[in-house]
Order: C-alpha cells, then structure tokens, then sequence
C-alpha cells in the first residue's frame, strides 16, 4: 500500500507499512550511548506500602520511575531553547510539524590540525548539489559520518573530543532553509568550546533572527543498509516542556 506526500509541486509516494527507524533505543545501564558525563538510564520499581510495580516480583502490574537526561541519553532532539533563557523556549511548543522529505547524505570528517574531527562545509555542500535528488530542496538534512562503525550504537563519549560540524556549514543549513538537522553525534560544536556553541548559534540564527521552528536531532544511526538519497522523516517526540525530548525519527523511502 502506497501513501503520498505533496512536496513544492511534486507529490511523493511511500510505503507506511516500511518503517526505517535511525533512533537508538533508551536502555538501563552502562552498554547504552551517553555523552556529556550523563548518568546512565534508570528504571526504578514503584514500591508504596503493600504495592509492588513489577509483574515479576509479584506485583500485579509493571510500573516504574524512568530517569533520563534527554541531551546524554541516546536520540534526542532539541530546539533553540537549548542556547535560550526564554521560558517558553520549549520543543512542544517549537515542533508543530512532524512529517518533512528529508535528504540523507554520507560523509567523511575531516582531520584538523589541532587533532579533531570535523565535518566540512564543503564535503556537505558537494554531497547536497549533486546527484538526481538535489532538484528536490529538502526540509531536512540526515548526516551519516564515516566510517559508519555500529559502535556508535553503544559509544561512550565523554571526554573524547568526538567529531563536530564547522560552523559554516551550520550557517549554510540555515541559508538553504533546512529546518531540521539530524546526525550520528552527541553535538554540532566541540565537546569543549569555552561556551560559545558556534554552530547551535548558527544553525538556530539566534538571538537575532531565530528559527523557533527549527530543530536538531543528535545520536541517531543510520544503518549501511539505507543509502543516501531521499527519504520522508516523521520525527517523533514526547509532549515536554523542555529545550529537548527524546525522540524517534522514523524515515520511509519515497518515489518520486
């Protein structure tokens, strides 16, 4: 069965029933992903008086206390309210769409002389301009760094300086209207900047002329299987009134 998607004069066509989810599952323990010195995710049994919240313990039902930090567990999206003191800055009230063509590309970071890690502008921009898909102007951006190791399912991030994006490239995404980024790492700046998050900065335009509707979406994976070309993404979220969710982009292949 085949549904469509209208897209800027042209109608897309995709099968819902095929599901490609690039969303890392959130887990208790320590073989999870996590970055930014996150605990680890805890689920804790409810216990009040005679009442036990596990089926297994002898409770008559499964009822638990989850604790997360959305930006160090696992797939996480987030909005301008991240970098904001606004109060209303929140990813409930930012995110109002959920369905987007989204294009996604691979590309090899590039080494810099100082050690790191980072994906250019130019590697990007080559990847978006080329090919049959860039007659379609995407409404969001999937990158796939490589090598694409599944250890990035599991990957421990604190304190290793992982790969970021040149600010430059955050300033193009902005330029070319893509309202929504998503990538395999725990961040588009440098684990250690001094605070000055230059492609958050950049991507979002703030504080002067802010994308309240734009969103990132950071450690998902995108398994070798799925190649790069055009995709739709329904990008799911919990209703919190907080600058970031845990989320799961869900991508379907389209025909156009």
């Amino acid at each position: 069965m085949l549904a469509t998607y209208p897209h800027q004069g042209r109608t897309f066509s995709f099968n819902p029933h095929e599901p490609l989810d690039i969303s890392l599952p959130l887990a208790p323990g320590g073989q999870q992903v996590n970055c930014f010195w996150a605990e680890p995710v805890q689920f804790d049994v409810i216990r009040v008086g005679d009442f036990v919240g596990s089926v297994a313990a002898g409770g008559s039902t499964n009822y638990q206390r989850v604790h997360i930090t959305p930006h160090g567990n696992g797939t996480h999206t987030e909005c301008y309210g991240h970098i904001s003191a606004e109060p209303g800055a929140t990813l409930n009230r930012c995110l109002r769409r959920f369905l987007f063509v989204a294009r996604l590309v691979s590309v090899q970071p590039r080494p810099q002389p100082n050690g790191d890690e980072v994906v250019m502008l130019a590697d990007v921009q080559r990847e978006l301009e080329g090919g049959p898909a860039a007659a379609v102007r995407p409404e969001a951006l999937i990158l796939r760094t490589l090598p694409n190791h599944r250890a990035k399912r599991t990957r421990h991030y604190s304190g290793t300086n992982p790969t970021y994006l040149e600010p430059a490239l955050a300033e193009y995404l902005a330029q070319q209207h893509i309202e929504h980024l998503l990538l395999d790492l725990p961040s588009v700046d440098r684990e250690e900047d001094g605070g000055r998050l230059l492609a958050h900065h950049a991507f979002w335009q703030y504080p002067h002329a802010t994308r309240q509707a734009a969103t990132i979406t950071e450690l998902i994976f995108v398994p070798d299987a799925v190649e790069d070309g055009l995709f739709l993404l329904n990008l799911q979220i919990t209703s919190l009134e907080l600058d970031a969710s845990p989320s799961k982009p869900v991508l379907y292949e389209v025909r156009w």
